[in-house]
């Protein structure tokens, strides 16, 4: 007899569809257990749309002495570009150096500096930067990212844009990364391989019963239910990770998170080379100033708690704009003003909860607990096994995944082992150096794309770009022109293949075209999108 969905059993259930969820859904399907993700919202929704879309080791995070974590990080930097080429690629950072540099306080380097050099309180001085960006050079492996140099800001370009009492600054390497299409091509690699992704589908109850995990599921806008049953679970709720063990699953746990809100603004273009600023605050504080989307800059982040409601929808605040306004406005030549923002965005991080008095202090690791209830004589839980996912940074995810699997492998005996180091995600099949060649190449099998397009859509599909343009001779075949270079092809394949819902999913996720399209043509993207739905709904 047939398999049905409501007789399968799974091998997994993910709960959370950012990336962790959907890392940790890859890694199994490939591994040949066979996986169920449910996301309530559409994918990379929350948390993993909103970062400062960095692959770094976190040069910060050395004053916290979190040595490990920026280990972990640098060396998977560039495991991850082979990977993804086109959604991800090198950047040089430029930290300009000024005596007027502080620590935050409670940081447990400056508290070192304090005791033993008590002169130095609160400051940071050139040797140490140095110091924290040779680590920084050696603690991970480079097959591709230049080490660090020091820059004369009185002569080189990068000294233009920025006041002159900035005399020196230091140049090191980490890499840009699109979160959102990284999150969506984790889930489209798991279904390629054979998972089950739902999204707008949110859990609603989870229990253990006759040796299985029952997820009850609710499609969010057909309103309809079904009962998934599965071996193990695994909790990626980022923000909702402490409801759904509570609320959800209901179990008693001590364990939780930490909601930090990292607030971002981006203003028009501030400077003309390809280099981000990493800017130190005379309160502590850093944040960076990043080319982004072309004719913008993305500055942020912010770090603010949160509370403890994961419903409230996190947002810059005025007092936030204000702030990174006037950070950079320290550093840039020009004044920045909030007339120069054109977009904001926030996010939150599920930090772990590790009773840190500050939220900047607050650990950004990761920690993976299991739950399989009371041990048996062989050393196993006698319950099927939970894993609650608690932190993380974008950076690891792909380590955190292999993690998880080895927690999980007791209760997988046969499972392979690890997989994904080198294998690239879909449309990153090509050599890290090999954008230009991609887009030249499209170009010349489709002329009719300007060269912004051309780019663009090889930065966000890769090899797959000719897979949208297909047969097309003409824009005119391209289909519908929402705007912004936008196409009806391209919309298509983000619903065929992306798991686009609404014109929001297109041009604040899948692409950032909203900062470039008008508000009626968003309205217009969004009434097409519906449209186009309804036969599918229909056949349903």
């Amino acid at each position: 007899m047939a398999e049905t969905q409501d007789s399968k059993i799974h091998d997994l259930f993910v709960i959370g569809g950012g990336i962790n969820g959907t890392g940790i859904a890859r890694d199994a399907q490939g591994r040949g257990l066979s996986v169920a993700l449910a996301e309530m919202g559409d994918l990379a929704g929350a948390t993993s749309s909103k970062s400062t879309k960095l692959f770094h080791g976190g040069l910060r995070y050395l004053e916290f002495f979190e040595i490990g974590l920026v280990k972990k990080a640098l060396v998977e930097r560039e495991v991850l570009l082979e990977a993804m080429p086109h959604i991800s690629w090198p950047m040089r950072f430029v930290l300009p150096y000024s005596p007027d540099m502080r620590f935050e306080g409670d940081t447990p380097t400056s508290r070192l500096l304090g005791w033993t050099m008590p002169w130095l309180k609160g400051r940071r001085p050139s040797w140490l930067i140095r110091l924290g960006l040779f680590m920084y050079d050696n603690l991970g492996g480079r097959k591709y990212l230049p080490g660090t140099k020091t820059l004369d800001l009185t002569t080189a370009p990068e000294g233009g844009p920025i006041k002159d009492r900035f005399k020196k600054a230091y140049e090191y390497s980490d890499c840009w990364v699109e979160d959102s299409r990284l999150v969506t091509l984790n889930a489209r690699d798991a279904e390629i391989r054979g998972a089950r992704i739902m999204t707008r589908t949110k859990v609603t109850s989870a229990e253990r019963r006759e040796g299985l995990w029952h997820i009850t599921v609710e499609d969010t806008e057909s309103g309809t239910s079904e009962t998934i049953r599965a071996r193990g679970l695994v909790n990626a709720g980022g923000p909702w990770v402490e409801n759904v063990v509570k609320n959800t699953v209901r179990m008693n746990s001590s364990e939780g998170v930490r909601l930090v809100r990292g607030s971002h603004i981006v203003t028009k273009k501030l400077y003309d080379h390809g280099k981000c600023y990493f800017f130190q605050g005379e309160d502590g504080r850093i944040i960076f100033a990043i080319p982004y989307e072309t004719d913008f800059t993305l500055i942020g982040t912010t770090d603010k708690d949160h509370g403890h409601d994961p419903t409230v929808k996190p947002e810059c605040t005025p007092e936030e704009a204000q702030y990174l306004c006037d950070f950079a406005s320290n550093y840039f030549e020009q004044d920045i003003t909030r007339d120069d923002v054109v977009w904001t965005y926030s996010g939150v991080r599920p930090l772990y909860d590790d009773g840190a008095k500050s939220a900047t202090a607050a650990t950004r690791d990761y920690v993976l607990s299991l739950d399989a209830g009371p041990a048996t004589d062989g050393g196993l839980g006698s319950e099927p096994p939970l894993l609650n996912v608690f932190g993380g940074k974008i950076t690891t995810y792909r380590k955190l995944a292999e993690q998880a699997m080895a927690k999980l492998r007791p209760f997988f005996r046969d499972m392979p082992e690890n997989w994904t180091a080198g294998i690239p995600l879909p449309g990153g099949d090509f050599p890290v150096d090999g954008v230009k060649k991609l887009t030249d190449d499209l170009k010349k099998a489709y002329p009719f794309l300007g060269d912004y397009q051309a780019g663009r859509l090889i930065r966000a599909y890769g090899t797959e770009a000719k897979d949208i343009c297909g047969d097309a001779k003409s824009a005119e075949d391209m289909g519908r022109d929402f705007g912004g270079t936008l196409t009806e092809a391209e919309v298509r394949w983000q619903m065929d293949h992306e798991y686009a819902r609404t014109a929001e999913d297109v041009v604040w996720r899948r692409t950032k075209l909203g900062l470039r399209m008008s508000a009626d043509e968003i309205a217009a993207l969004d009434q097409w999108m519906a449209e186009a739905r309804r036969p599918a709904q229909a056949a349903e």
